[in-house]
């Protein structure tokens, strides 16, 4: 994408969404692969597909419905993704994170995002819900290649602290408060869709991971590329150790992130009200 194709693309998005949403919430949520339904927890006044916004990337994958809403959760607005795109459906970088451009374009100052993913970590169990604190790309890719548009951010930003400190001290006070049980780590993103063989998950492993997906990277580093507040989970759908490894299927890796969505829920719901 060129600067300019960049900028018009996101531009025709903001300006639909602009006449579309009366006021703009300061909060933005990315619900991942299995999570959609923590949508019901929103008091919805909108939804908006997004086959009905100029230039938004359409999701071909099971789980994801692929809409915007609008609305308010535990009395807070905000605007929630129901639903994502990924590198491995054939989209680039670009195109994965135009929706975080137009959010932060629209206003929105923090963004919290969950994801499905694999636990390396030998003390994390399927169904647990994992707070990311750093995350390793291993994608081959960087939305931020190619010309910097200046006015979104600069030509080198900083990732020394990518999800912000005061949201994950916040969370982690919440999740001791509500009882939730609450792990934390490191999130390597590959590109997949395969998952990792076990020699991929030892290398992995010892290089710093905790948990391995397919997702959120991207969308984090624009996010702190324009300067948004961030604070993602993932949800360990399955236990990745190389000696006891079996094989996971889709309905396994939904199932579990059923079993973690209640607890998710609650947690979201409590932190919003103090982002």
């Amino acid at each position: 994408m060129d600067i300019s194709p960049a900028l018009k693309a996101a531009n025709a998005a903001r300006e639909f969404l602009s006449n579309r949403i009366q006021e703009i919430p300061q909060l933005a949520i990315i619900l991942g692969t299995g999570l959609g339904n923590l949508g019901e927890d929103i008091e919805t006044s909108d939804s908006i597909a997004y086959d009905e916004i100029p230039n938004f990337p359409i999701s071909t994958v099971e789980s994801h419905s692929g809409r915007l809403l609008v609305g308010t959760l535990s009395g807070v607005p905000v605007l929630a993704m129901q639903g994502r795109v990924h590198l491995y459906e054939g989209y680039s970088a670009q195109e994965v994170t135009l929706p975080v451009r137009v959010l932060s374009s629209l206003g929105i100052k923090s963004l919290i995002i969950s994801n499905a993913a694999g636990g390396m970590n030998p003390l994390f169990r399927r169904g647990d819900i994992m707070m990311i604190t750093d995350h390793i790309n291993l994608q081959g890719a960087n939305p931020l290649e190619g010309p910097n548009v200046d006015e979104w951010g600069p030509r080198f930003p900083d990732m020394s602290e990518p999800y912000d400190r005061a949201l994950r001290d916040l969370t982690e006070s919440s999740a001791l408060e509500l009882g939730v049980r609450l792990v934390q780590g490191v999130y390597v993103a590959v590109t997949g869709p395969n998952l990792e063989t076990k020699a991929e998950y030892r290398f992995l492993r010892a290089i710093g991971g905790d948990a391995v997906g397919m997702s959120t990277v991207p969308e984090v580093i624009v996010a702190r590329h324009m300067d948004m507040r961030v604070l993602a989970f993932s949800v360990i759908t399955d236990e990745c150790f190389p000696d006891a490894l079996k094989p996971v299927s889709i309905e396994d890796v939904l199932a579990a992130a059923a079993s973690a969505e209640p607890d998710l829920r609650r947690l979201i719901s409590n932190v919003v009200t103090s982002v």
